[in-house]
């Protein structure tokens, strides 16, 4: 598994915290702890999904395009996820063998009704939820 999903869900949360303001790629890549080429590569992604937007100019950068509240874990997950598959099942085992001829058929069942729980469950869970988690969080380090 990659961390696209993770980098995109921190990003919109760092975005969220950030009231309307805009937030460069530099600022958001120290939360994230990455390069900011990185972070203008996903902000470009979420954009297209419409979860982000861009301000230009002088003290611009990135946006939530739409409230936290109104931007699931599952828009998250869509917008990163370029097969949209949770847990990928390989093509291709060796037909003339009992088990290669078999795994297919039988994992995308069971695959199948993983991500069907798995997209449900992260639906329900939006980017404002995700940052009062976060502050509660903090709140208890504090």
């Amino acid at each position: 598994m990659n961390t696209r999903f993770a980098v995109a869900t921190h990003i919109l949360a760092f975005l969220h915290t950030q009231d309307g303001f805009p937030a460069s790629s530099e600022l958001i890549a120290s939360s994230v702890n990455t390069n900011p080429a990185l972070i203008r590569r996903h902000l470009s992604q979420l954009a297209k999904a419409g979860l982000t937007t861009s301000q230009m100019g002088s003290g611009g950068g990135a946006l939530l395009a739409r409230p936290g509240s109104r931007i699931s874990l599952l828009d998250v997950y869509k917008a990163v996820e370029a097969d949209g598959k949770l847990i990928s099942v390989h093509e291709g085992p060796n037909p003339r063998c009992p088990v290669g001829r078999q795994i297919e058929s039988v994992l995308k069942d069971r695959v199948s009704a993983v991500e069907i729980v798995t997209m449900r469950e992260l639906s329900k869970v939006t980017i404002a939820d995700v940052t009062r988690d976060i502050d509660a969080a903090n709140g208890a380090a504090a």
